[in-house]
């Protein structure tokens, strides 16, 4: 997975591979569940689902949260990302209200065919505070980020 993560991120800019060296498979959280595609040529996709809270304005909310989404080039644009829909059930089984994933602007058409078909809402315009996944003296603990937000509604409209 470490291999397929530094491939996959290391395109968009060689930093985004950094947190994948040295074999390990995850950026920040570890994901509780993955879904993992191979075909004859080895893994062709993956998404990580890991439950949490976040601040929603005064209020804790539990939902799943969506990360280390990626699909090897080869395999871009052929429909992969509709199999989002096949981990509906699973979301369902994690008891959550809703899922929500965070994606740099630069990525909006991709991650607008999520929602087709009512399957995901894209926000933007929200701050976004989270915190650095490894401690750094230098920085402080969360940073503030302007990232599109995607909503997919599980147990409530």
């Amino acid at each position: 997975l470490s291999d397929f993560f530094r491939k996959n991120y290391g395109r968009t800019g060689a930093s985004n591979a950094t947190p994948f060296e040295g074999g390990r498979s995850w950026a920040g959280a570890r994901p509780e569940l993955r879904a993992i595609g191979y075909d004859a040529h080895g893994i062709a996709a993956h998404i990580g689902i890991l439950r949490r809270f976040i601040k929603v304005g005064e209020v804790d909310l539990l939902v799943a949260e969506l990360g280390l989404y990626g699909v090897r080039s080869d395999l871009e644009g052929l429909g992969i990302s509709f199999s989002m829909q096949f981990v509906y059930p699973v979301l369902q089984q994690l008891g959550v209200p809703f899922a929500f994933g965070t994606v740099r602007h630069a990525l909006r058409n991709h991650v607008e065919r999520f929602c087709r078909g009512g399957l995901a809402t894209i926000l933007s315009g929200i701050p976004v505070r989270s915190t650095h996944p490894e401690v750094y003296p230098d920085l402080p603990p969360t940073r503030l980020e302007d990232v599109l937000v995607l909503v997919t509604p599980i147990g409530r409209s």
